[in-house]
């Protein structure tokens, strides 16, 4: 797949600038959401302008920054399924798990219609997109790689930042882990694989493989 076959959009929450990236195939009205943050409002007008039908909602982890907009994209289109890692659909319905107690606002998401774990895809939209475990900023982040597109794409939640990694420091990260997700799932992959991040601007791997300061190759 060539690079123009591919709309992306990257909408950004005011609180904790998340990015929520939407994904259709030019000329296709189905879509992928990934990450819906803190103003679905935006993600739901983005949408409906585009005349776009969401037909997977993925997290790639159940912080509340990343699962603040699935009750409203739910709302909206109650057949589009919300996927998440097996290991962090827990934190989907318990705001102490997911964090938001803690600032002040209990958010709570409809549960999980598919969990998925390393080793499985997901079809949708046009997308076959792999699934890797990658904990460390949370024991169950999972990150989506999609390879029929040039450079390769992975929408990669908060593990890899642009100069920067996840937090480690909540009650299920693991700054070892974290580490080791890094490089054995994001810098095995080509160098000039497009990393699509939770916060911030998109880097490649070859980048960071050089300058990220917390992680070198």
């Amino acid at each position: 797949m060539a690079q123009s076959d591919v709309e992306l959009a990257a909408i950004v929450s005011d609180l904790f600038a998340e990015n929520c990236f939407v994904a259709n195939r030019r000329g296709s009205q189905d879509a992928i959401v990934v990450d819906p943050g803190l103003n679905p409002e935006r993600i739901v007008a983005y949408l409906r302008d585009k005349q776009l039908t969401p037909v997977a909602l993925l997290n790639t982890h159940g912080h509340a920054d990343h699962i603040g907009g699935n009750a409203e994209i739910k709302r909206h289109w109650p057949d589009c399924p919300l996927i998440i890692g097996a290991g962090d659909a827990g934190k989907l319905t318990d705001p102490i798990q997911n964090l938001s107690r803690s600032h002040g606002a209990d958010i709570i998401s409809p549960e999980a219609d598919q969990l998925v774990k390393e080793g499985e895809s997901v079809s949708a939209a046009g997308f076959e997109l792999e699934v890797y475990e990658a904990p460390g900023h949370s024991q169950g982040h999972v990150i989506f790689l999609f390879k029929d597109h040039t450079p390769w794409l992975v929408f990669g939640g908060d593990v890899l930042f642009q100069g920067g990694i996840g937090r480690s420091d909540f009650p299920d990260g693991d700054q070892d882990e974290l580490f080791n997700s890094i490089r054995s799932k994001l810098y095995v992959l080509p160098d000039e694989t497009v990393v699509l991040p939770g916060h911030g601007g998109a880097t490649t791997v070859g980048e960071e493989k050089r300058t990220n300061p917390y992680v070198r190759a």
